[in-house]
């Protein structure tokens, strides 16, 4: 009796000896992680208030009533956050598609572009963040320019975008590198050009297979947006700090990590599922 036979009866399929053991191993394997995981958080639970300095710590970290009034502020302060971060990525996304694109010229002419686009990513992949952040966030503004050219947040900005653009520009250099040079071939003898085979053939494919990589990049934006408050802007971390000092407590920064993460773990999750989804389409 086949599978659809059975089906169109009533009766359920029957599981072949391998597919038994797979689901016995299955459930077995989510047994032992559960157990292993429940042990694990009664340790921790049930060890930790065991300390000698527990107290201290719960009342300068975890304060309730410190929680309850900076979480207001800090949630109004990570609007700032959100908005670095939303005029920053399209700029990223753009930047980053141009200086890959200049690192993957061919023509001899063009080799200045190319040389560009290699020394670009080299230097501002070399540099930590936050000492671009220093050199532009300062430098720049020390100049005496006038309102608003002089604002934090406008060089803040450039100099999150300057690094991420020369990452972002890997990534997707990476990916027009894994379409193999069969395809420009057959796009050429169907009598495309260069640029209609980049446009049309490869950089439809390089972006959807490096979406997972970038998508990764953009959150670890979001969370270097907070190195801009050492140069000005009052963001949440930089909220917290103030918060930190008029109440003489810690507790305010675990409320801006509470927001960070309930930012990005949602985002963490959906940059696995596209990497999964992916990766079942491939094989």
């Amino acid at each position: 009796m086949t599978d659809q036979t059975r089906l169109q009866s009533g009766s359920a399929p029957t599981l072949t000896r391998r597919q038994a053991y797979e689901q016995r191993l299955r459930r077995r394997s989510i047994t032992i992680a559960a157990g292993s995981t429940l042990a694990v958080v009664l340790a921790v639970v049930l060890l930790v208030p065991l300390a000698p300095g527990w107290d201290a710590v719960k009342r300068s970290f975890f304060n309730g009533e410190v929680f309850a009034k900076t979480f207001p502020g800090l949630l109004d302060a990570f609007l700032m956050n959100v908005a670095i971060f939303l005029w920053c990525a399209p700029i990223i996304a753009v930047l980053g598609l141009v200086i890959a694109l200049f690192r993957d010229v061919r023509s001899p002419a063009l080799y200045p572009l190319r040389l560009f686009g290699a020394v670009y990513t080299d230097v501002f992949r070399g540099l930590p963040v936050i000492l671009v952040i220093y050199l532009i966030g300062f430098g720049i503004p020390g100049l005496g320019l006038p309102r608003p050219w002089n604002s934090p947040y406008i060089w803040g900005s450039l100099a999150l975008i300057l690094v991420y653009a020369a990452y972002v520009a890997e990534v997707i250099r990476s990916g027009i590198d894994s379409i193999h040079h069969s395809q420009r071939a057959a796009a050429a003898s169907l009598g495309l050009s260069d640029g209609e085979t980049m446009r049309y053939v490869v950089l439809p494919q390089a972006i959807r297979n490096v979406a997972p990589a970038n998508m990764n990049l953009f959150i670890a934006l979001q969370k270097d947006v907070a190195l801009l408050s050492f140069i000005g802007p009052v963001e949440v971390f930089r909220q917290a700090g103030v918060y930190k000092s008029l109440m003489a407590n810690f507790t305010p920064y675990v409320g801006a990590a509470v927001i960070f993460l309930a930012l990005t773990i949602p985002a963490t999750r959906y940059a696995d599922y596209l990497m999964n989804k992916q990766r079942r389409r491939q094989s």
